[in-house]
């Protein structure tokens, strides 16, 4: 096996354990050599990955390590620069910053042919209506969902009726004119969709909803006949 792909390999083993793995397992896993597994341990550790553990208690990959550039393909990189541009032209402006600076870290690690390629890339976002206006951080409500927070809005519906809600945040839809908030409402008792500029103010509750927000994505799914989307 390429030592490229036995490292790309290690790193998607590692990926797949919320908790620490035994070198062995690893090793047995990959069907290479316990000594094997320790080396590429600490080249992977050398080029960045956040990797905790040592010998006897077992290894557990941290959240936010970038995959290096050797294992990206010409296709993989123009999927993620169309991507980074779609949301640096429809989302909001934390995450159209962030896909920027992702943007720039990925050029700046790759191998100058390829860093060539992503500046010639022929995939553009084409001119669309921007999304309409709103008068809220929707970083907030990105917060919120990650928290697991309970969100108090003031919301007006499409006649300009006003009223409060409660809601339980979990996901949040990006289209080309509108952003929609899909949420659990405590007022309604069931799943309700909150159009992001319709939203007149917002503020958190300090509370944490009773249930996972994956848990209620996947029974939101059920009940709207709507597939799973790949990661």
């Amino acid at each position: 096996m390429a030592r490229a792909q036995r490292l790309l390999d290690l790193l998607q083993l590692l990926r797949s354990h919320r908790y620490p793995v035994a070198g062995q397992h690893l090793a047995d896993t990959l069907g290479i050599s316990l000594r094997t597994v320790y080396r590429d341990i600490a080249t992977l550790q050398a080029q960045g990955a956040d990797i905790e553990g040592e010998p006897g208690l077992g290894y557990v990959l941290k959240p936010g390590f970038l995959l290096p550039p050797l294992m990206l393909t010409r296709e993989e990189i123009e999927a993620l620069v169309l991507g980074a541009r779609w949301v640096s032209r429809k989302t909001d402006d934390h995450l159209a910053a962030a896909a920027g600076q992702a943007l720039a870290k990925i050029t700046h690690v790759l191998p100058e042919d390829l860093r060539d390629h992503l500046a010639a890339t022929h995939l553009l976002i084409g001119p669309a209506p921007g999304p309409k206006p709103v008068k809220v951080d929707i970083s907030r409500i990105r917060s919120a969902i990650r928290n697991e927070e309970v969100l108090h809005l003031l919301y007006s519906d499409e006649r300009g009726n006003g009223t409060e809600r409660d809601i339980w945040p979990f996901a949040l839809g990006f289209f080309e004119q509108v952003r929609v908030v899909i949420a659990w409402c405590e007022l309604r008792k069931g799943f309700r969709h909150f159009r992001a500029d319709r939203i007149e103010a917002l503020a958190g509750t300090g509370r944490r909803y009773p249930r996972r927000r994956q848990q209620l994505l996947k029974e939101w799914r059920q009940e709207n006949s709507i597939p799973e989307q790949p990661l």
